[in-house]
């Protein structure tokens, strides 16, 4: 359970009209984009933890838990660009420092 705890963590950094990826997070774990998936699968609190915000490292959206067209919507109601179910422009990373970022 630590482990989708850290996934949980490191998902909730994403801010909101931003995506990152599978990929980064199991990178940033030193896991498998599989073993995210599975973790982000049993979110328990889909507020808390947008895990929506992630998708392929291809830009396809990949799963989510209350349907693809639904993860779609969420994206989409944040001002994400999606056609045909992929991520048009997105920026390849992962939101450690997005408070740094934001202060000034």
């Amino acid at each position: 359970m630590v482990f989708c705890h850290r996934v949980y963590l490191l998902t909730s950094m994403i801010p909101e009209g931003r995506v990152s990826t599978y990929g980064l997070i199991a990178e940033t774990l030193a896991s498998s984009p599989r073993a995210v998936g599975l973790s982000l699968k049993r979110n328990p609190d889909l507020v808390r933890v947008p895990c929506h915000r992630v998708v392929e490292s291809s830009g396809g959206l990949g799963g989510y838990s209350a349907g693809v067209e639904e993860k779609r919507r969420l994206l989409e109601s944040e001002g994400v660009l999606v056609r045909d179910n992929m991520i048009l422009d997105f920026e390849k990373k992962l939101y450690t420092d997005f408070e740094k970022e934001n202060k000034g």
